[in-house]
């Protein structure tokens, strides 16, 4: 007995004398307020996702709907539907080509937040329907194309109208209690296989209104699927939003909203940090961006009307522009809007990613 009490106290001095492992100090992204990216008369601007199509020109992928149809911005799950616009430069002026997905009512009903990727050579844009202005019966859908000229086809793994995703039924899945489907997707390539992050809201206190706000994964070795859930990867609190991925340096990143006002106001966002993109750490969440009033001043949106938030201009679902593989320009959507006639609008930043010293 004495001969283990003196071996469990030698462990003990021995991992005592061992350096702690550190965490990695986060990499950051800084920006530069560039200017209004896209708005139009008479409709809601949302959700501005952006490429480099073969032709060198900047295409946006952009969920809009009427100014003039449903109240308290409620078009966004009712009537919305993806336009498709292309500019020059990432600054824009952009024009409007076409719509890209219809909104069909029904049980394809106003198609919502794209984001588009280029992966092993194909086109990729994922984005949200519901089912009748349901929103309990949010999924998440993938269309695939060889070129931008909007012949879009649904995932040869998906469902014929294209669900790649629906919220978990097994007794084991992570987001079985789901309130309001599955959503907002962001889809990234990682070590070979295909990582489709998506939302959900889980009920964790049947006697609050609101669950946790998380993420989780389904993981493919196909990039058309079918996708399989595997498991949650932010942790259990209610603040995570929006959420854009990308992979830098052996690193894979999140970009979101900061919806549970962790480490600022709501306003702005969270940079997130994970080595393998399957857990991202509290540990390694830095303060990204603020509002709209931080870049260009409160006094300049004080006449703006308000359609969404307030006149801090939060700003919401961040979609990344990438020039020779690193982060470049980032699009963001406010609800706040000064130009008569016109909604919701997105707004480009230029930006630059600062790698972490790990000196």
């Amino acid at each position: 007995m004495q001969y283990k009490v003196m071996l469990i106290l030698c462990i003990s001095v021995i991992l005592s004398a061992m350096p702690s492992p550190s965490i990695a100090k986060p990499s950051k992204l800084e920006y530069e307020y560039l200017g209004v990216a896209l708005e139009a008369k008479g409709k809601h601007i949302w959700g501005t996702s952006p490429i480099i199509g073969p032709d060198g020109k900047v295409h946006l992928y952009v969920a809009q709907w009427s100014l003039d149809g449903q109240k308290d911005f409620s078009g966004w799950f009712k009537e919305s539907e993806i336009g498709h616009y292309v500019g020059d430069t990432p600054q824009g002026p952009f024009k409007f080509v076409g719509i890209a997905v219809a909104d069909k009512g029904g049980k394809f009903n106003a198609p919502h937040n794209p984001t588009i990727k280029k992966i092993d050579g194909r086109y990729v844009l994922s984005f949200i329907v519901n089912e009748d202005n349901k929103l309990v019966t949010q999924r998440i859908i993938m269309y695939v194309a060889d070129d931008l000229n909007d012949n879009w086809r649904p995932a040869a793994g998906a469902e014929p109208d294209g669900t790649i995703l629906r919220k978990g039924t097994h007794e084991n899945s992570w987001n079985k209690t789901a309130k309001l489907g599955v959503s907002n997707p962001t889809l990234l390539k990682v070590d070979g296989k295909y990582f489709l992050y998506n939302k959900s809201v889980l009920k964790k206190n049947p006697k609050k209104k609101w669950g946790a706000y998380t993420y989780g994964v389904a993981i493919s070795d196909t990039l058309e699927g079918p996708y399989n859930y595997t498991k949650q990867v932010t942790p259990d609190w209610r603040g995570i939003e929006d959420v854009y991925a990308f992979e830098m340096n052996e690193s894979v990143y999140f970009l979101s909203r900061d919806f549970g006002s962790k480490k600022g106001s709501h306003g702005g966002g969270l940079l997130w940090q994970s080595d393998d993109g399957l857990f991202f750490p509290w540990e390694n969440v830095t303060r990204s961006f603020e509002a709209l009033d931080h870049y260009v001043g409160k006094e300049t949106l004080a006449d703006n009307t308000v359609y969404r938030g307030d006149l801090t201009g939060r700003l919401e679902r961040p979609q990344i522009l990438f020039e020779d593989g690193k982060p470049a320009y980032l699009y963001m959507a406010t609800g706040i809007n000064s130009t008569p006639g016109h909604g919701s609008r997105s707004h480009v930043f230029k930006i630059k990613f600062i790698e972490a010293d790990t000196k």
